[in-house]
């Protein structure tokens, strides 16, 4: 695999974002976007930038809060302005079509950061939730005390390095499902497995229900979370659909 070529971005309320950008042969480029307490840098994330480079260039990010990169997480609110930041440098590259694929929390925040902020020519969504505040299955119970309790954000933050913004919301931002019907006309992938621990079908489809054409869901059958769970030839189906999509 090519080493990245190592970023600094800025976003629009002045948090430094840690990225990595692998040069594509075309005009569509990939923002990845990871889910929570995760980074570009880690291998499961390298290697599905590997897979999607084969389609175009590929900009990976760390999240405020996250990895290399400064600031607080706000789990999915202020982090649309760090996918923006990267949509930037994409457009700063030369890129003519951006496709933003983010998994769990990354894919919240992409299908808000196109709902409020635009300016993206495909959308893919994976294990994303539809609704905030899931406490249904044990390991979003987990997520929950990990944000809300003060030993919980310090635990994550000894853990996996992923600094929590302490305050939590205010006011709550849009939920993901109320704002998808505003990212039409363009294309939106919603995909889930019907195994996921953390977040049932339901969310996908109550994400797919609120968007507008042009949509898509996949229901991947023992197809578990996110990143981890992604197969080489889920990647590679993503990766031809943002192609023909974008």
């Amino acid at each position: 695999m090519r080493k990245p070529e190592p970023l600094t971005l800025y976003t629009g309320d002045a948090v430094r974002i840690d990225a990595g950008h692998l040069p594509g042969d075309g005009a569509l480029c990939f923002v990845l976007a990871h889910g929570f307490t995760c980074s570009w840098r880690q291998p499961t994330l390298r290697r599905i930038a590997g897979v999607l480079n084969r389609y175009g260039g590929v900009i990976g990010l760390d999240f405020r809060g996250h990895g290399r990169s400064g600031g607080h997480s706000t789990v999915g609110d202020r982090e649309i302005l760090d996918i923006d930041a990267a949509v930037a440098a994409a457009r700063r590259r030369g890129y003519e079509r951006v496709a933003v694929t983010g998994f769990s929390m990354g894919g919240a925040v992409a299908v808000r950061h196109a709902a409020l902020l635009s300016g993206v020519e495909a959308v893919v969504s994976v294990s994303a939730p539809a609704r905030w505040y899931y406490r249904d299955t044990v390991p979003m119970r987990r997520v929950h005390w990990a944000i809300e309790r003060r030993v919980g954000r310090l635990a994550v933050r000894m853990a996996r390095g992923t600094r929590i913004a302490p305050k939590g919301w205010d006011p709550v931002p849009e939920a993901p499902h109320e704002v998808a019907g505003r990212i039409a006309p363009v294309p939106l992938l919603v995909v889930h497995g019907d195994a996921d621990p953390f977040l049932p079908l339901e969310h996908a489809q109550q994400l797919y229900a609120a968007a507008r054409d042009p949509r898509e869901l996949w229901v991947e059958p023992g197809f578990g979370h996110a990143e981890v769970a992604a197969t080489q030839n889920l990647v590679q189906r993503i990766g031809t659909w943002a192609a023909s999509h974008a």
